[in-house]
């Protein structure tokens, strides 16, 4: 990994302190632009996602030339996300580029253990600092909400250690917050399902390779192509686990030998249907709870919309 660059003159980040009280959506919105005025100048890092793009607007509002998008290229970046940032970034009229980050050469990222994000926001930070400094742009941030508070969240570590900015969270907004106002701005990806990086579909302690990433994603587009707009296909080895949100189950088990004949072709030996719906993070917390480890909003039981019957079935 390379070494870790500092960006000049960034603004301090607030002190640590108990969430702010709730404040009116308007309030939070103009708190959001003064911190951003504050800032002169800023890499946003840029997923296409609906924090990141409603981040970008509003800084692009704001700052002008003086804000730049960046979206982060690695193998565990689905070629379809690339193409949906590039076009939301030129709808918005913001400046944009992609970067390369070399996540995938670390030893540590692949292992894939609970600090994978660690590893993976670390390059990410290292090479917009660099980005940054060549750009002659004081701060870098990234589109962490409110919400994300008390969540397990690696990268946030990471955020601190590098003085990245959160100017969501530090104005109190939550997700749903973001897409009120990014519907209002009228970005496209105000109603976007979020659509963690490929690497986080592999159970922790499965090292991530090229070969899963690419049977991941490809498995996944078979899904958005019959009409899922959210899924996960987790990657069990030769087992494909697929998720989609609980209502779309009954429809995902009528197409299941459709799916399950797609994904063999992409190198699966089994296909099966998780009945307890689509949890983000939950290959986290089954590694969190197999530790022994608290797991944020988790009691130790079954999350949001799982049911207490067996969760899989084959196709």
């Amino acid at each position: 990994m390379p070494e870790r660059v500092v960006v000049p003159e960034v603004v301090p980040a607030p002190e640590r302190g108990p969430a702010p009280e709730p404040l009116p959506l308007e309030s939070k919105r103009a708190r959001l632009e003064e911190a951003l005025r504050a800032l002169r100048g800023v890499v946003v890092a840029f997923s296409g996602g609906v924090d990141s793009a409603y981040l970008l607007a509003a800084a692009a509002d704001v700052l002008g030339d003086r804000c730049v998008g960046a979206t982060a290229v690695s193998p565990s970046l689905a070629r379809d996300e690339l193409a949906a940032a590039r076009a939301l970034a030129a709808a918005m009229g913001a400046r944009h580029v992609v970067v390369e980050t070399d996540e995938f050469d670390d030893p540590r990222y692949r292992r894939n253990d609970l600090q994978r994000c660690y590893f993976c926001k670390a390059a990410l930070f290292t090479r917009l600092g660099a980005l940054a400094v060549e750009l002659g742009l004081p701060a870098v941030a990234y589109g962490a909400n409110a919400d994300d508070r008390g969540e397990y969240r690696p990268g946030m570590r990471a955020a601190a250690e590098f003085a990245v900015r959160a100017p969501l969270l530090e104005a109190g907004l939550t997700k749903a917050e973001i897409r009120v106002l990014a519907r209002a701005r009228g970005l496209e990806a105000w109603d976007k399902p979020a659509s963690p990086c490929l690497a986080s579909r592999l159970p922790h302690g499965t090292p991530v390779t090229l070969g899963a990433l690419r049977q991941i994603e490809e498995g996944e587009r078979v899904l958005h192509r019959l009409g899922f707009p959210e899924v996960r296909v987790r990657h069990h080895g030769t087992v494909a686990r697929i998720e989609v949100p609980l209502p779309l189950v009954p429809r995902l088990l009528a197409e299941a030998p459709r799916v399950a004949a797609a994904l063999v072709a992409l190198g699966f030996r089994d296909v099966e249907v998780d009945r307890r719906g689509l949890r983000s993070g939950r290959l986290a917390a089954e590694a969190l709870r197999a530790q022994g480890g608290a797991v944020p909003g988790d009691a130790g039981g079954a999350g949001p919309g799982q049911g207490a019957a067996p969760g899989t079935g084959r196709p």
